[in-house]
């Protein structure tokens, strides 16, 4: 797969990425979904979390490809960086949501809880970038290169700002998992599985 992009110079001929990021974004939705709906157990939900590591892998490597590309031009590069967000949005989900999965502080019903709120943040990274492929995509609407790309920089800001919120919730959820763990005398395989503060990414 090369890296499919096709963000022209000018803003007005850009193209979407022939693999469509929001159907990548989506595909991790619908089988979060599934997992909410279908688990019963921890085991039964690790088991079918791992499909929906199986949907991220595969986004995965498009999203990495996208980090690659260098030379585009300012306006494309906005763009790009936009897209690559939903992409960190889904890495925090992904990866932290495992390691909950194995942590024994948690309940079943609480994983539940955790896995449908990773999946309305998601939802709405989507959404976002399914408006942000309606102004990349000439569409029909008259719109002039500085006000499609003015919506751009704004859609941006919001993902930028729903990748915090993502972060946050994250932060939130484990540090329920420390406070049990420390009333039990078992902080360090805790900090062990999610790593201290200078290890934490988000």
């Amino acid at each position: 797969m090369t890296v499919l992009i096709a963000l022209c110079g000018l803003p007005s001929k850009a193209q979407w990425i022939v693999t469509d990021p929001t159907n990548l974004v989506q595909s991790i939705v619908n089988t979060a979904n599934e997992v909410i709906q279908t688990s019963s157990t921890a085991s039964n939900m690790l088991n079918n979390f791992k499909e929906v590591q199986k949907v991220y892998t595969q986004g995965k490597e498009y999203y990495d490809k996208l980090k690659a590309v260098n030379n585009l031009v300012k306006d494309a590069k906005k763009v790009q960086n936009t897209i690559l967000l939903v992409g960190e949005i889904s890495d925090i989900y992904v990866t932290n949501f495992q390691k909950m999965l194995a942590d024994p502080h948690f309940r079943i019903e609480e994983l539940t809880a955790i896995a449908f709120g990773y999946t309305k943040l998601l939802q709405e990274s989507a959404d976002m970038l399914l408006e942000l492929k309606d102004v990349v995509n000439v569409n029909g609407l008259s719109m002039t290169d500085s006000e499609r790309m003015d919506i751009v920089a704004k859609v941006y800001d919001r993902l930028k700002k729903h990748r915090d919120m993502v972060a946050y919730y994250t932060r939130k959820n484990i540090s329920v998992a420390y406070l049990r763990a420390k009333k039990v005398g078992d902080s360090d395989r805790i900090m062990a599985l999610y790593g201290n503060a200078d290890e934490r990414y988000w």
